[in-house]
Parts: structure tokens; C-alpha cells; sequence
């Protein structure tokens, strides 16, 4: 068991639990607009969201902390220089016009964890993007928004019609949702100065907000030009999942609630897709 653990713990603590989240949705978004399975975009995405989260995550710590590294985090370094590696290998493959917006969204991660703001803009000593007051959770899911469907369809030379927009929108309120257990887990040590959601309305209202926007996320599916019984199912069911987690999420929760098991949401999204279709 403690290899398994070791194991896993690598998993999550490499990003490569929430990069497949990330490969899952962008996988989704080419499914539900028809088209065939893309690999330099998807594997682009892949390695490029373990490049972006340990870069966001370890940034300060090997910035500052260079030699001192443990043997865990210099293991972590290695494998994010593999999938950096990978990652420029299928970059040279997409479309010019792909690269663009990815390096717009490479800019917005970066400023999230480099510190370049003001003091007087923050309350924190980071300065960065993340650190500014309730502004977190709402430059994630635009990120996640973007680059798990605009980027698959952009690459794909396909229109931005109503239902495009609608998807994105629906993945911003989803990955909203979806960071409200993590707000929770982190009520006891997250700065007051980050203004999060549950830190400026309480838990219970949290949870009532976040339903609310589930509701709206499923409504969403109703309002696009192609309406598809199967696809409308697995969003139902999805929905009631992600109101499951977000109902018994708390303060102290388990090590792997969130980051295993409400992370892993887009991967059963996914898998669910492929069983129905």
C-alpha cells in the first residue's frame, strides 16, 4: 500500500491528474462538434497543463529554494522538463493562428504565479494574479473555459457559433462550481485577504450558490441549435454528480477529495460520452 501511495501521490502531486481533467474536456469539446480525434492539439494541451500547474505550484519553492529541493520536487522538475519537452514537439504541428491564442493564455498563467503587481493593486506580498482578492476561481475558469473548447475548434478551423459560445460558457460555470470544494478544503489556510467565495458568504451559501449555477450549467444545454438526447443525459448525470461532491464537501475533508475524486469530474464526463455514443 505504500507504493500505491507513493504512486499516487506523484500522480497528483505532477499535475497529471488534473492535465487529464484538462485532456478530457478539450477531448469533449471535439466529440460534441463532431470532429475527429486531434492529437497535436489535445497532447499539446496535456503537457501543457503539467507544464502550467507545477509551474504555478513550485514556482516560489525552486525560485527560492533551488537547493534545498527534495528529492521529490527535483523528480517533479525532471518530469515537467520531459513533458516541456513533448509539449514544443506538437506545439511545431499546430496552426499558426493556435499558437497565438495559446501564448495569450500562456501570459495569463504566467501572471498568475509571477509576482509583477503593485503592492497597493494586492493585499499580499505575492503579487500576482492569483493573489488578488476574489479574483482567483474566475481566471481559472477562463482559462479552463478557453483552452478546452476554443482552442480545439480554432484548430480545427471551426466556426464560433451560438453553440460554441454557449459550451464555453456552460465549462466557466462548471469549473466555478468545481473550485468551490477546493475553497472549502482550503477555508483553513487560505489568507482572508483572498476574498474566496466561501471565506465572504459562508459554506452553506456556497453550496446553495453553486447549485444554482448546476442549474443553470444543465438549463444551458437546452438553448443549443443541436440538441442531442444522449449528450443532454450524460450532463444531467453529470450535474447530479458535481451537486453530490459540492453538498458533502467541508473543511476537513479527506487528502483526495478534492484533488482526486471532484478533479477526476471531466475524466468521468468523458468516459461517460464514450459509453453512450
Amino acid at each position: 500500500m505504500g507504493l500505491l501511495k507513493k504512486i499516487l501521490d506523484f500522480y497528483l502531486d505532477s499535475s497529471i491528474h488534473v492535465a487529464l481533467a484538462v485532456f478530457a474536456f478539450s477531448w469533449m469539446t471535439l466529440i460534441e462538434f463532431n470532429i475527429p480525434f486531434d492529437e497535436e492539439i489535445l497532447y499539446f494541451i496535456f503537457y501543457a497543463s503539467i507544464i502550467g500547474y507545477n509551474f504555478v505550484k513550485y514556482f516560489g519553492l525552486t525560485k527560492f529554494h533551488y537547493r534545498s529541493l527534495t528529492t521529490w520536487l527535483k523528480v517533479i522538475q525532471i518530469f515537467s522538463l520531459i513533458c516541456f519537452i513533448l509539449m514544443c514537439y506538437y506545439a511545431i504541428q499546430l496552426e499558426i493562428i493556435t499558437l497565438i491564442y495559446i501564448l495569450a493564455f500562456g501570459i495569463v498563467t504566467f501572471l498568475y504565479a509571477f509576482p509583477f503587481l503593485p503592492s497597493k493593486m494586492i493585499y499580499d506580498s505575492n503579487k500576482n494574479l492569483r493573489n488578488i482578492s476574489g479574483l482567483k476561481v474566475y481566471i481559472i475558469a477562463l482559462v479552463w473555459a478557453g483552452v478546452t473548447v476554443f482552442l480545439p475548434l480554432i484548430n480545427n478551423n471551426h466556426i464560433i457559433n451560438t453553440d460554441v459560445i454557449l459550451t464555453i460558457f456552460q465549462r466557466f460555470v462548471l469549473v466555478i462550481v468545481l473550485m468551490f470544494p477546493f475553497e472549502i478544503r482550503d477555508l483553513n489556510y487560505d489568507s482572508l485577504k483572498l476574498a474566496t467565495i466561501p471565506q465572504q458568504i459562508g459554506i452553506k451559501q456556497t453550496k446553495i450558490i453553486g447549485a444554482l449555477l448546476l442549474l443553470v450549467f444543465f438549463l444551458m444545454e437546452f438553448f443549443k441549435d443541436e440538441i442531442n438526447g444522449f449528450s443532454i443525459l450524460a450532463t444531467l448525470i453529470i450535474t447530479i454528480i458535481s451537486l453530490l461532491f459540492l453538498v458533502f464537501s467541508k473543511q476537513n475533508q479527506g487528502r483526495y477529495y478534492s484533488s482526486f475524486w471532484v478533479e477526476g469530474i471531466p475524466i468521468y464526463w468523458l468516459l461517460l460520452l464514450m459509453l453512450i455514443f
